[in-house]
């Protein structure tokens, strides 16, 4: 089961690339806001941490785009174990990695799980335009936009005013 917080955590990982005013935008290009994203996500905002979180971010992007397989995502978690812990309450699982690579493979956990638990509600806004993913909470499964605000909106003006064109052109 995925914890929402780790849902989360990784929609807005691969929402820190957005269009801003047209242009294609890193939210974790300035080390300060970096390590602000880091530090506000249980990280602890070094520059090898964003190194490598930046790497997951970049893959997952890709992979919930389609652009490149869920094996694009083995380097990241290379060399990474899960130790069993005997407590009270029964068995957990901890992860055996280092703490600058622990918030890149928890993205990358994360998105595993939710694969499993809800495949196909993480997905790239259906706006051409923009660079953001949505993740489905909705019962049908239909949400198409990051934002029914504003991509759904803006697509569909476009497609009324489409429609509306054609219709005065026949």
């Amino acid at each position: 089961m995925i914890d929402p917080g780790q849902q989360d955590t990784l929609l807005e990982l691969l929402n820190t690339t957005p269009v801003t005013n047209g242009t294609p935008t890193d939210e974790l290009a300035d080390r300060e806001a970096a390590k602000a994203w880091q530090k506000a996500h249980g990280g602890s905002g070094s520059t090898r941490e964003l190194a490598h979180l930046v790497q997951a971010r970049d893959a997952l992007q890709e992979v919930v785009r389609g652009a490149r397989p869920a094996t694009s995502l083995a380097p990241i978690l290379e060399g990474v174990r899960s130790r069993p812990h005997l407590s009270p309450d029964g068995v957990t699982w901890e992860l055996d990695v280092p703490a600058e690579r622990r918030p890149a493979v928890e993205a990358v956990l994360a998105w595993s799980a939710l694969q499993k638990a809800k495949p196909g509600r993480l997905r790239p806004c259906a706006n051409p335009e923009c660079r953001l993913f949505l993740l489905d909470r909705s019962k049908t499964n239909r949400a198409r936009w990051c934002s029914m605000a504003v991509c759904g909106n803006r697509m569909k003006a476009r497609r009324h005013y489409q429609r509306t064109r054609d219709g005065v052109a026949e």
